[in-house]
């Protein structure tokens, strides 16, 4: 091995080792796990400048998929390669991914059904989900028209419940962004601050990649009858398609996963709820219903295939961030889906997770208070899960 391969070598190990350490701590979503970035990345290794930093992050916000994960994986090339992509992404993910596992083997085993802390467990998934829609709504949803495509679109995926309604959905909302809103977003006038470190020939292979497998995925998975497969192909589809952060991901799977019967709605929920709990990224909730559903082979296969999209869509859309942030219509079509992915989120807050959860009088209370502790007192989603989950166990030892 020569000097160059080992330096090369010891960037991607200082970049794996940087990023399982985050992948350890960064507790509390999407918003927390930039900051930690920016304060381990930036301010104390000084791997990018600050303006550098921030055009990763808006790109990332651009894209449909888990935008820190999108930061860390486009950090990772930056600073060591493909291998340093790589390397970023599985220290990030790891720990959550394999916590999240052990979590799924458990619940396999413990007693289900009205046990207290599975209640409990519903019961928080509802606020979580709650606070979620509030702060999208103000986000993406505070105008009339915007608030319009919100409520229509919710009311879309109530009437039609199925995987592919949402993704029409988001597709109309597009449309009617990139049509009705376009005079009204002003394109970016700063320069990029994302070094053109993959040619244009390069990035539009991996663009198409990410479309090809998008449309011929589902096509085999008809032709070939494989588990594997199948869950490759939901998951895919599910981190290709969510905008809005990770809680998006909620309603594009519960579509997906629970009618195939990998999982009940009651253990997808209760799944979704113990991510809250983790550190690392909200998206390794696939490596949950992954293990629950086909065990260690599925959990891999799970979070490998969710995760592909954000892989071919970064590296693939560096050499044309200069193009995409200075066309109103695609940052118009994007404020179209925002919009859209609200409803999606808040017809999920109804069904499955009102309906499955809240069953009376004390079940809202119950609600109400975790959704105080966030939206109020502005608790971290980890801290209030735990305390359901310990009030929900409680609760099943009284009675």
């Amino acid at each position: 091995m020569n000097q160059q391969e080992t330096s090369k070598s010891r960037l991607v190990w200082e970049v794996g080792k940087t990023a399982l350490l985050l992948g350890l701590t960064s507790f509390g979503g999407p918003i927390a796990h930039l900051g930690y970035f920016y304060e381990e990345y930036v301010k104390r290794k000084k791997w990018m400048d600050e303006k550098t930093y921030a055009d990763l992050v808006a790109l990332c916000q651009f894209l449909p998929g888990p935008a820190s994960s999108q930061v860390g994986i486009g950090i990772g090339f930056m600073r060591a390669g493909v291998w340093g992509a790589f390397a970023a992404w599985l220290g990030f993910t790891l720990p959550s991914a394999v916590a999240l596992s052990v979590v799924a083997v458990w619940l396999q085993h413990a007693p289900s059904g009205e046990a207290g802390w599975m209640k409990g467990l519903l019961l928080a998934a509802v606020a979580v989900v709650a606070q979620a829609v509030w702060e999208m709504a103000r986000k993406f949803a505070a105008g009339r028209l915007q608030a319009t495509v919100a409520i229509a679109a919710a009311g879309a995926v109530l009437l039609m419940p199925d995987a592919w309604s949402q993704v029409a959905v988001i597709a109309a909302a597009g449309v009617i962004g990139a049509i009705g809103w376009r005079k009204n977003v002003a394109p970016s006038s700063s320069s990029a601050g994302i070094p053109p470190s993959i040619r244009r020939s390069t990035g539009l292979t991996l663009l198409s990649l990410f479309a090809v497998l998008l449309v011929a995925l589902p096509l085999i998975r008809t032709w070939i009858h494989s588990p594997l497969l199948a869950l490759f192909d939901s998951f895919y589809r599910a981190g290709a398609l969510v905008f809005g952060g990770g809680h998006v991901v909620l309603p594009l799977l519960e579509a997906e996963v629970v009618p195939q019967r990998w999982v009940t709605a009651n253990q997808f929920l209760a799944g979704y709820s113990a991510a809250q709990a983790v550190p690392g990224p909200l998206f390794t909730f696939a490596a949950y219903i992954g293990m629950a559903a086909l065990g260690w082979k599925g959990a891999l296969v799970a979070t490998t295939s969710i995760f592909l999209p954000s892989f071919l869509l970064v590296l693939g859309a560096f050499p044309f961030w200069h193009w995409l942030r200075r066309h109103p219509r695609f940052q118009a079509a994007l404020a179209g889906i925002n919009a859209a992915v609200v409803g999606i989120l808040l017809a999920a807050l109804y069904d499955p997770i009102w309906t499955k959860a809240v069953k009376g009088p004390a079940d809202l209370a119950f609600v109400l208070g975790a959704f105080l502790l966030l939206a109020v007192w502005k608790w971290p989603a980890w801290a209030v899960v735990l305390v359901s989950f310990a009030g929900g166990l409680w609760h099943s030892f009284v009675q």
